[in-house]
């Protein structure tokens, strides 16, 4: 729980540091895509903390990418 509340609050610094210049400059879009990665990566460092599995992103590509590789390789 202790390494959670850590986490949450790095990343409330990283938010504070740089939220207030992106409104400053109204820069909306680049203040959506922060928030968006921000979250994303929020979200998957509490999962590591928690011991969850995270999938691999490799993986999905490989498994989009095999069929065709083999298709052009036969």
């Amino acid at each position: 729980m202790l390494k959670i509340i850590g986490l949450l609050l790095i990343v409330a610094a990283i938010v504070r540091f740089e939220v207030p210049s992106l409104l400053r400059k109204k820069n909306k879009k680049e203040l959506v895509v922060f928030l968006l990665f921000l979250s994303i990566g929020t979200g998957l460092g509490i999962a590591q903390v928690l011991g969850k599995p995270i999938p691999n992103p490799m993986d999905l590509l490989t498994f989009i990418l095999r069929p065709i590789n083999e298709m052009l390789f036969r």
